[in-house]
């Protein structure tokens, strides 16, 4: 049963974290902004530019949750082995590896696209509060 109860929370933390990349928008004040017209238009291009800059945040976050979860598999196996069972080790090693390798990466990624995402608006001269 805990077993079970860690992968479903490891997958909702790493489903919502893909999920929010592709929910959030920056607020952008129209006031004064000779480019209100084209908001629309540069949102939708600069979504698009932030996400191939941030290099996907599925595709990062499966990355560091492999790396994570081999670096997890070979430090469990040696404390596993040095307490009398390398085999639970090195699974408990890679869960946990895995679990925070995504985790991490993936948040990595979610910042860059924030990044990438405001400062195409703003140069393209839209005023982004966030």
């Amino acid at each position: 049963m805990k077993k079970i109860s860690l992968i479903s929370m490891a997958a909702a933390g790493l489903l919502s974290a893909c999920a929010s990349q592709t929910g959030w928008t920056p607020t952008v004040d129209t006031y004064n902004d000779p480019n209100a017209s084209r908001l629309n238009q540069d949102m939708a291009e600069c979504q698009q530019l932030a996400s191939q800059a941030s290099g996907g945040l599925g595709k990062e976050t499966l990355v560091g949750a492999g790396v994570g979860g081999l670096i997890g598999a070979a430090g469990g196996a040696a404390l596993g082995a040095a307490l009398g069972n390398a085999g639970t080790g090195a699974a408990l090693g890679a869960a946990t590896g895995g679990i925070g390798g995504g985790l991490s990466q993936g948040m990595n990624s979610e910042t860059q696209y924030k990044h990438a995402y405001t400062n195409c608006l703003r140069e393209r001269g839209h005023k982004v509060i966030n």
